[in-house]
């Protein structure tokens, strides 16, 4: 199953990203935005599909696993991908596919933070994910998973919207990898030290201040090495 599907909040969100590209010229850093990366499938031959697979059966998946045609990625620079991951991708589901193999046969840095994230703010994505284009997510959502429960139910079936868009970090994780680049997320709780106190970046990318812009690029830059 073929798919070219991947949530993207508006609003918030998207003034956050705008914030990132900011802080990147702030530190006259060259990026390309609004990136589309085509998946090659051939690449995902053997132990990738291997890899997905699973973690789709973790998730109580149905039929055959959906596969992106394309990564869209917000902020690109040379080899390097940026994408910022607010509340909706902090919970249970998504600490599933974080369990999978895949993170033993690759090494991603900010692993160890996001289990710790999932297991600590899922009440937050409650808050935040509730509304039925997050919660029940498109008809291939409710297909892959089946249908959603009451909003806020996760005893049962859960949230379809929920698990498709675990399933799709966990896709972006790998085929990034498999492609070539290094992808670097950008969680909402990670704090940075910003005159003299730790801070947390979704508050610092909402102040229009030129020091916090450069200071957050520089940070940028330090984590793409």
């Amino acid at each position: 199953m073929a798919l070219n599907f991947f949530f993207n909040y508006p609003g918030m969100h998207q003034l956050i990203v705008s914030r990132i590209l900011e802080s990147l010229e702030a530190s006259e850093v060259a990026y390309t935005s609004d990136v589309n990366l085509p998946v090659h499938r051939s690449l995902l031959n053997g132990k990738g599909e291997e890899l997905l697979s699973a973690a789709y059966r973790e998730l109580e998946g149905k039929d055959d696993y959906p596969l992106l045609h394309h990564l869209k990625v917000p902020v690109q620079v040379g080899k390097h991908l940026l994408v910022y991951d607010d509340a909706n991708h902090f919970n249970r589901y998504r600490l599933v596919t974080l369990k999978s193999a895949l993170y033993r046969v690759f090494n991603y840095p900010w692993h160890a933070a996001y289990l710790r994230m999932c297991r600590t703010h899922e009440r937050e994505c409650l808050l935040s994910g509730l509304q039925e284009r997050v919660w029940s997510g498109p008809p291939l959502a409710r297909s892959c998973f089946g249908p959603a429960d009451v909003p806020g139910e996760l005893s049962g079936t859960g949230a379809p919207g929920w698990k498709l868009n675990a399933y799709n970090d966990l896709q972006y994780d790998l085929i990034s990898r498999l492609e070539g680049y290094r992808l670097h997320r950008i969680p909402a709780y990670e704090n940075l030290m910003i005159g003299g106190r730790l801070q947390r970046i979704d508050k610092l990318l909402l102040r229009p201040d030129d020091s916090v812009m450069r200071a957050i690029g520089a940070w940028l830059l330090r984590k793409m090495g």
